[in-house]
């Protein structure tokens, strides 16, 4: 049976966030406010799902005890995906994650993090950091002992509705005046390698080298983008990427869309722009839901554009 799950986000504080998630009606801890959780089951920051017959319980309890609603005996054992939407007031440390088979090694069996990022806005002569320079393993070692940041760094111009795959192994940071939504792996395993000597709490940050010379990946090879689209009447459906963990597309909804098709497991969505209907359920900007498992198509109406991930 068709099912949608509304699901409540969890805001994140941060040393670089702003006020910007404000744009998607959510209620701000503070001025400070870097991250919107908006699909997690993480244990200490799982979405409970608002409103409809499940209203108010965890979706990592749901995930647990309901597995018909997310693909029954397909699901593995915990919720794979983390969806996020960060505002970057100021830029993010200079980072780089492991892939599944360290972090289980070295982070007391907690998977690895890939990642990728749909870019929701960016200030003009803003700009993101991925990859860097480095030729060999011993260059990237010099270069990071030497705090030769600048020179490793590959730092890139970044528009609004720019895609892109980060790989673990990956050194990368979201810049100042950036704002995107990430579709992650469930993980919050995170290797800093520089953090601008700033303070938090008049400390600096813990960084993370030797565990960021184990995963990083040398030479850098960027990966290569290729958005498909498929139109039809009053909507259009890009896939941008397809690896073990996720399959990314864009809805765009202009009108009204008999059959938009959704196969296989549960899909999420998040809302980033308009309002509309699927199948007479409102739907908004701010809003992260979850289609659950056979869902086969939607009828869609409205003016929206939303994110959706499926495994």
């Amino acid at each position: 049976m068709k099912k949608i799950l509304y699901l409540q986000p969890v805001l994140q504080e941060r040393l670089w966030g702003g006020n910007r998630l404000a744009e998607y009606r959510y209620d701000l801890p503070s001025d400070h406010t870097g991250e919107c959780w908006g699909v997690s089951a993480y244990p200490s920051s799982c979405c409970t799902v608002r409103g409809g017959i499940y209203d108010g319980r965890r979706l990592d309890e749901l995930w647990k005890n309901e597995p018909e609603l997310f693909g029954g005996e397909e699901i593995t054992e915990d919720f794979p995906l983390l969806i996020k939407i960060i505002d970057a007031q100021e830029d993010l440390s200079i980072q780089v994650h492991p892939d599944d088979e360290y972090a289980k090694e070295h982070e007391n069996g907690a998977c690895g993090k890939t990642e990728c990022w749909y870019v929701l806005d960016a200030a003009e002569g803003a700009t993101i950091v991925i990859g860097h320079h480095a030729k060999t393993k011993e260059e990237l070692e010099e270069m990071i002992r030497d705090g030769k940041f600048r020179e490793l760094i590959r730092e890139i111009p970044v528009k609004a509705g720019d895609f892109f795959q980060i790989e673990p192994g990956t050194v990368h940071a979201i810049k100042a005046g950036t704002l995107v939504l990430e579709t992650q792996e469930s993980s919050d395993v995170t290797y800093r390698l520089y953090d601008y000597d700033r303070l938090q709490n008049g400390k600096k940050r813990p960084l993370h080298i030797e565990k960021s010379l184990d995963v990083i990946r040398t030479p850098f090879e960027p990966k290569e983008i290729r958005p498909v689209t498929c139109s039809m009447k009053g909507a259009k459906l890009t896939k941008y990427f397809d690896c073990r963990f996720y399959t990314v597309y864009k809805l765009e909804v202009d009108g009204t869309a008999e059959a938009v098709p959704l196969s296989g497991m549960f899909h999420t969505m998040s809302v980033i722009e308009g309002e509309g209907y699927i199948d007479g359920c409102r739907v908004e900007k701010g809003d992260h839901l979850i289609l659950t498992a056979g869902y086969g198509s939607m009828k869609t109406w409205g003016r929206f554009t939303a994110i959706v991930a499926r495994v």
